[in-house]
């Protein structure tokens, strides 16, 4: 498989923290840390994500911000169009817009927004027209001109989404489920290059770490039945253990194969993490 390798960067996804403070300084830690980007997931079972990001911004100089990500369903264009471009004015430019068609369990959210949530294939087209609709309302004068050309996100797993996302991605986060090998993900990504012909190569490719070291959120664990030796046995990508230069040769060679260079994780593994990413630095 031919990929390009980019440099790493490394994202950290938050939302659920006891009070303002303790936002500031998990942005501020993870800044200090080297990661890359402060993600914030579109659930109301966490912060929600634009004065969380703005409260980020304020609280940091470097770190980037995105959403990971909107659900289709849950927003109109101009309404992500405006808040998009505000936040990324405010920031300086550190916004990343990351976009999707709804995780699993997102009805429930649904309900209480008092949302419909269609069909699989309605929810990809409805984050179609969102990504047409915000990209037509940025490029007029109705809201703030963003500081730069907005990087679009879309996180996606079936073809048709991955089709989409070669289109119009400039990342595409890789969705898989939690036991899937190294070979299943080249794979994944095998079909996302087919689908983007030309530009494949123009595309940063995004893949979530599910467990860092010796733990898994409770998430997985009740969800899905999973324990970390049930995951090392079955060589799941989306578990990374062993030392940090361990750690770290297992990213290199994914790059490798696959051209992954984005690693995103969560926020209870910002630390674990860390030393691989100070390893990582610049390459």
């Amino acid at each position: 498989m031919s990929a390009p390798e980019r440099p790493f960067r490394f994202g950290l996804v938050a939302g659920r923290v006891r009070d303002g403070a303790e936002w500031s300084d998990t942005a501020r830690r993870a800044e200090q840390a080297g990661y890359s980007t402060l993600l914030a997931p579109d659930s109301m079972q966490t912060l929600a994500p634009w004065p969380a990001l703005a409260a980020a911004a304020a609280a940091t100089r470097t770190l980037r911000l995105g959403t990971y990500v909107l659900a289709a369903p849950f927003h109109t264009a101009g309404e992500v169009a405006w808040h998009a471009a505000s936040l990324d004015l405010l920031s300086g430019g550190r916004f990343e817009l990351g976009l999707g068609a709804g995780r699993p369990g997102a009805e429930h959210d649904a309900d209480r927004l008092g949302l419909p949530f269609g069909s699989p294939g309605q929810r990809v087209d409805q984050l179609t027209e969102l990504i047409k609709g915000v990209r037509a309302a940025l490029a007029g004068e109705m809201y703030p001109s963003p500081a730069t050309p907005l990087p679009v996100m879309i996180a996606g797993a079936g073809r048709r989404m991955l089709t989409l996302a070669a289109a119009e991605a400039d990342i595409v986060a890789l969705g898989l489920a939690p036991q899937a090998t190294e070979d299943d993900l080249a794979a994944k990504v095998l079909l996302l290059r087919e689908a983007a012909g030309a530009r494949a190569d123009d595309i940063e490719l995004a893949f979530s770490l599910h467990g860092v070291g010796d733990e898994l959120p409770d998430w997985l664990t009740k969800s899905f039945g999973l324990d970390v030796p049930t995951l090392v046995a079955s060589g799941a990508v989306s578990l990374l253990t062993g030392s940090p230069r361990e750690m770290a040769d297992r990213l290199l060679r994914r790059r490798e194969r696959t051209g992954i260079s984005y690693v995103i994780t969560n926020s209870m593994f910002l630390e674990p993490l860390a030393g691989v990413i100070e390893l990582l630095d610049g390459r």
